[in-house]
């Protein structure tokens, strides 16, 4: 995948560790904040750590993290969308295994 064209794709927390390095858009649910640190649970189910941003706005159950992927369960925010309270959290997964799935991927992403 090829973010230098601008593009950063959604993902959840089994994706993570394929684009490490790399700019990505994660969905998900708060579940900590503990100063810079939240904890959320992705579409998938899975805990991934994010580092915040100063004074983040994060006033939504769901929300929408643009960020630089670290490692395999941490994401360094660049910008943070609030989702509102309440959001399918399996159709937003579902979404995101089809965009990644090969006979589409390619098609949608390059």
């Amino acid at each position: 995948m090829d973010t230098e064209k601008g593009i950063s794709p959604r993902v959840n927390s089994a994706r993570l560790a394929n684009f490490v390095g790399q700019e990505v858009r994660l969905p998900c649910k708060t579940l900590r904040i503990d100063g810079s640190r939240v904890t959320v649970e992705a579409s998938d189910g899975g805990q991934v750590n994010v580092q915040a941003l100063p004074n983040t706005d994060i006033s939504e159950t769901y929300i929408e993290v643009l960020g630089r992927v670290k490692d395999a369960s941490t994401v360094q925010m660049l910008a943070c969308i609030n989702l509102g309270p309440n959001l399918d959290m399996k159709l937003v997964n579902d979404t995101i295994e089809l965009i990644h799935d090969p006979r589409f991927y390619s098609k949608m992403f390059s």
